[in-house]
């Protein structure tokens, strides 16, 4: 009996300094994304919306972060309560867990899962706010976030990586986030657009991007992090899993950014830089749930199939009157579509588990599965959105008025605009002979 104890002891999990190193690193990695996405959004939108849309991801990182620590660990990951939800009062506040507490069956601790897995539910409500630009309130926003976390994002992230969870215990495989974040976003996205309607001046006024350069940094930052959402995901570096992770998330985002500027240069005859960006997070979404199951011949399908199709699929807005301001609908809920799905004809079987898709000799199956996940989380977020927003409009108002969304959202709602133009030309003597007309000036800057 001793022997057994004894054995059973050296096979428990121990703490490991480099695993532990390793996921903060990959943390802060993943926290960088909501900056990068803040960044990418802005440089998107028009002049006089830019701090707003800045201001609609960075805002996540105060809510969420507080709202996580309060109770949405526990809900997300605590004990399993019929499939739906998880519970632990030891999560609440985080003050019943141990420094060196470890994650169960993982050798990092409770602590270190608990804000990985944080920077996740920040990211998330942040990727809905793209398909909202110019014309929701940011008071409204703010509430909206704090209440579809809550509603949606914690027992979503339950359903697909709690223990007990139902998706997860169907066999759903999600490595980092296809359903739970992009899928559940994109969905999300829709869901209120269609409660709060388009944009004054939508398919009649240009609404051009105002910094593509800006949309090419966070383009680039969200790139850089993607590398810790995706390779952190698999918890440790003790089996290569993770580096084979990394790998597919270089190689799909580069096969989907190649494919969209293809399908933009046949199509519309140009390779745009908004083009490159967006190829590259189309790529970086589709790869997201799929990259521990594939190879990296699978992983250049992956990501050349959603490079395509999120190419095409951005155009929808127009053909069906749903404006999605920055397609996040488009990239995301598509891209994350395409990755989840397609689990199911390119697992290998020999990468994250012994699961083999469609094209590897194991059939249908994971394919059936994976449908399952994409469209209850489709459906449960879609739904679930549109009521939080028709709620919320109906009370407080989402929408600024008209007037306001003409004058520019940046000034209406935080006193402040991106640029100050006052200082850029010279004394009077200057102005009078150098300067060119204001009429000039207002046709450079597209506001």
């Amino acid at each position: 009996m001793a022997s057994a104890i004894t054995t059973l002891a050296a096979d428990a999990p121990t703490l490991s300094a480099a695993n532990t190193g390793f996921m903060l690193i990959c943390s802060a990695l993943v926290m960088l994304m909501t900056p990068g996405l803040a960044f990418f959004y802005g440089g998107m939108v028009r002049v006089k919306s830019s701090l707003n849309m800045l201001m609609m991801s960075f805002i996540s990182l105060g809510i969420v972060t507080i709202l996580w620590v309060l109770y949405g660990f526990s809900l997300a990951f605590g004990t399993d309560s019929g499939s739906l939800i998880g519970w632990n009062s030891d999560y609440v506040g985080l003050s019943g867990i141990g420094i060196t507490e470890l994650w169960d069956g993982y050798t990092i601790p409770v602590y270190v899962f608990a804000v990985f897995q944080l920077m996740f539910a920040v990211i998330t409500p942040a990727l809905i706010s793209g398909a909202l630009a110019d014309r929701v309130k940011f008071g409204a926003w703010v509430l909206f976030t704090a209440l579809w976390v809550t509603v949606v994002y914690f027992p979503v992230a339950h359903w697909v990586w709690g223990a007990g969870g139902w998706l997860f215990e169907l066999g759903v495989i999600d490595f980092a986030g296809g359903t739970a974040v992009h899928i559940n976003a994109g969905a999300a996205a829709l869901g209120v657009i269609l409660v709060i309607g388009k944009r004054v001046g939508f398919k009649k006024d240009p609404m051009r991007p105002h910094s593509l350069p800006l949309v090419m940094l966070g383009a680039g930052l969200l790139w850089f992090g993607w590398f810790g959402f995706n390779a952190g995901s698999w918890l440790g570096n003790d089996d290569g899993v993770g580096a084979v992770m990394f790998v597919n998330t270089q190689v799909a985002t580069a096969a989907a950014m190649l494919a969209w500027l293809a399908y933009e240069k046949l199509r519309h005859g140009s390779f745009t830089t908004l083009g490159a960006a967006s190829g590259a997070v189309a790529g970086l979404v589709a790869i997201t749930p799929a990259g521990g199951a594939v190879s990296p011949l699978g992983a250049i399908a992956v990501g050349a199939i959603a490079g395509l199709l999120c190419a095409m699929a951005v155009g929808l807005k127009y053909k069906f009157g749903y404006d999605d301001s920055l397609d996040v609908i488009g990239v995301h809920l598509v891209g994350g579509v395409v990755g989840s799905l397609l689990v199911g004809l390119f697992a290998t079987g020999g990468v994250q588990s012994d699961v083999a898709g469609l094209f590897y000799g194991g059939g249908l199956e994971q394919l059936g599965k994976q449908a399952i996940g994409v469209f209850a989380v489709l459906a449960y977020s879609l739904v679930a959105s549109a009521l939080l927003a028709f709620l919320l409009d109906k009370t407080i108002g989402m929408r600024v008025s008209e007037d306001d969304e003409v004058a520019g959202i940046d000034q209406v709602e935080h006193a402040e605009t991106a640029y100050d133009f006052s200082g850029a030309g010279g004394g009077a003597a200057s102005r009078s002979t150098a300067s060119p007309a204001p009429s000039a000036v207002s046709k450079k800057v597209d506001a």
